[in-house]
């Protein structure tokens, strides 16, 4: 099962419970725990849509509503910065903030330095930060590439996608919109030269043409010139045999004189 699959069920899981669990404030404190533990999930946007859940937000609960917009948008820093008004993490849910910090980075950049990922990450030698990148991250699906030992960095080939940040939607629709631009003038500038190469092969067509008719009118003409010239020249070869043949006939004999 591939991991967007995966994804889609286990959101569809907790949409079901976090809408059974009504307006129970401690039931969905406790389905937040349980999907920001959980080793598979890692998409809370559908979740902290809901409208019962956003209601945690006048409770005495709504810490757990920070926590899970933490975990749709936040990093490890992020969690470290604001810890004393946020639920202590257990080790599973430091494991999840991990893992969502190495998407956030490569999100923005595709060759992640190993000083900055140590100290995004609070790892403290090379030979962990490799052992997490591999085992917690490209083994879970959610990335793929190249630990450069050589360089110090690991070259993002792949990432899963993170939850949207508010306002980022509007950000994406603007540069879709500017791509959808782009492509479509694009399409028009390849038309038209498509377009530009029909019409020289059609002008190249005619030309060949041309050229091919004019090699066989002049094909033509030398043909018949040919035959005239050797049907005059057979005419002159003829009449000249009659002539000295004729003239070989009036010509007088000479008498010869018999010697004194």
């Amino acid at each position: 099962m591939d991991i967007e699959q995966k994804q889609s069920e286990l959101i569809d899981h907790f949409l079901k419970q976090a809408s059974a669990a009504a307006s129970d404030a401690s039931a969905l404190a406790s389905l937040i725990n349980e999907a920001t533990s959980h080793p598979s999930l890692f998409a809370f946007s559908e979740i902290l849509a809901l409208p019962n859940v956003l209601q945690l937000e006048v409770t005495e609960n709504s810490v757990y509503l920070d926590m899970l917009r933490l975990f749709a948008h936040g990093t490890w820093s992020d969690y470290k910065s604001n810890a004393g008004r946020l639920p202590q993490l257990i080790p599973d849910q430091i494991l999840k903030l991990k893992q969502l910090t190495v998407l956030t980075l490569a999100d923005t950049d595709k060759v992640l330095p190993y000083d900055q990922l140590m100290q995004e990450l609070d790892v403290t030698n090379v030979r962990e930060l490799e052992d997490f990148l591999i085992n917690e991250c490209m083994y879970a699906g959610i990335v793929r590439g190249k630990l450069d030992q050589l360089r110090r960095c690991f070259e993002v080939q792949f990432a899963a996608g993170r939850d949207l940040r508010p306002g980022q939607l509007g950000n994406m629709i603007h540069t879709l919109s500017n791509w959808l631009s782009t492509s479509e003038n694009l399409l028009v500038t390849i038309q038209e030269k498509i377009k530009w190469a029909d019409s020289m092969g059609e002008v190249d067509k005619k030309h060949r043409k041309d050229v091919e008719e004019r090699v066989e009118e002049v094909k033509k003409t030398i043909f018949k010139a040919d035959i005239d010239f050797r049907g005059h020249e057979e005419i002159c070869s003829e009449s000249g045999g009659v002539m000295d043949y004729e003239e070989d006939r009036i010509r007088p004999k000479r008498r010869r004189h018999p010697i004194s």
